[in-house]
């Protein structure tokens, strides 16, 4: 079968190879699953370069989200049956992807299609986790959504939409604009048109934001954090602009949180979460609340061009490679 590694640390297009391997097959407690769509994340670019929290083990094979169709069972297997069609946190940019069984969730086939479905695990579970583990959003709260165009951006959208929430969504560009809009956000920021937002936001909010899921960092982050109403909780989601500091006398004065969300961590202090979540996420798309938008599509071969693009910040809506 065929894989995409890397050997070497560096940018994707630079250092991804695809090469074939032996078909794996599953062990105990293991699916083997015949690959429909791999969805990828800014960490698989940069767990490329090294750059990742977590160290990269080579050869380093991306795409921590599956989509799929199983193919053979483990020994102890029993929730699941050969032809199960299965979103799967974990697998990879492989033809075939051997994981482990608790890892994989049935998706309704009638609402998400397997591109879609492979969109699903990393980012809805952290929008998820976020939102109501941690930052315990209520109807009628307002949501600040920095990179709101973005994996984890759309699913917060679609997320605090169906919570009764209101998403104020932070974008750039026109194309970004409309995508927001097309999921129902009512009140839009394009920091190309308004580099200086703050006001707009605190308009739109009334005064101030009850959350913001600031998945951007760095300059986003000082703008944010000014965006914050009495009380609210501010989400550190991820850094791709930068880590910033944040100044202990202003979370004082306006009385905020900020609040960690290290979603990954979470999994292996609460292995039962990610059941929990991925059961409430696919019956919100059964009802047709959650229904990941996806950048066009890459083809298997481009995977590669796929990550690059994506570390160029090239990529709106979820990067998906199809199969």
């Amino acid at each position: 079968m065929r894989i995409w590694q890397s050997h070497e640390l560096g940018d994707p297009l630079d250092v991804l190879k695809l090469e074939e391997v032996d078909v794996p097959e599953p062990g105990p407690g293991q699916v083997q699953i015949e690959t429909k769509a791999v969805g990828l994340t800014f960490p698989d670019v940069l767990s490329c370069r090294g750059e990742y929290q977590i160290p990269t083990q080579l050869p380093y094979n991306p795409g921590g989200e599956t989509a799929g169709v199983i193919t053979a069972l483990g020994e102890g297997v029993d929730q699941h049956a050969i032809g199960d069609s299965v979103a799967v946190l974990g697998g990879g940019l492989a033809e075939v992807n051997v994981v482990s069984a608790g890892s994989a969730f049935a998706y309704p086939t009638g609402s998400l299609s397997a591109a879609q479905a492979a969109a699903v695990p990393v980012n809805y579970g952290t929008a998820w986790f976020a939102l109501h583990d941690r930052a315990h959003v209520q109807p009628g709260e307002s949501v600040l959504i920095t990179g709101a165009a973005g994996g984890t951006g759309t699913a917060c959208i679609q997320l605090a939409l169906a919570a009764g929430a209101t998403p104020i969504a932070v974008v750039g560009g026109e194309e970004k604009v409309a995508l927001v809009r097309s999921l129902g956000v009512e009140h839009v920021v394009d920091h190309r048109e308004n580099p200086e937002w703050v006001d707009a936001v605190r308009a739109m909010s009334g005064g101030g934001v009850d959350i913001c899921f600031d998945a951007v960092g760095g300059d986003a982050y000082q703008k944010a954090r000014r965006c914050m109403a009495w009380d609210g909780r501010l989400l550190i989601i991820g850094f791709v602009g930068g880590i910033a500091d944040a100044p202990t006398n202003h979370i004082l004065l306006k009385n905020y949180s900020v609040v960690g969300v290290h979603w990954g961590a979470s999994l292996g202090r609460d292995p039962e979460s990610m059941g929990r979540q991925m059961s409430a996420v696919m019956a919100l798309a059964e009802t047709g609340q959650v229904a990941p938008p996806l950048y066009p599509p890459f083809a298997f071969e481009d995977a590669a061009q796929a990550l690059q693009d994506l570390a160029d910040r090239k990529v709106y809506g979820k990067a998906v490679v199809e199969l």
